[in-house]
């Protein structure tokens, strides 16, 4: 079986309608996890902790769905 590492990652934006990080110095990396689920809910602590500031997101990356760009391959092909 394939593995499927997420990242959750999150900062304060410069404007709350977009996802651009006011200081990409001062992103909080939160961890990465095995599966979608574990990565939810580390994802979900966060944000929750931090709902009181409406500037700060956090997000959860894929990381099992990147690849090397100069090689073609269908996009939803399996990694690993």
């Amino acid at each position: 079986m394939a593995q499927r590492l997420h990242l959750v990652f999150g900062g304060e934006l410069v404007d709350p309608t977009k996802s651009v990080f006011k200081d990409v110095d001062d992103i909080h990396i939160v961890g990465m996890y095995p599966d979608y689920q574990s990565a939810y809910d580390a994802w979900k602590a966060e944000a929750q902790r931090t709902v009181d500031n409406a500037h700060m997101r956090y997000f959860i990356a894929h990381i099992h769905r990147l690849r090397d760009e100069g090689a073609e391959a269908s996009s939803t092909e399996e990694l690993g």
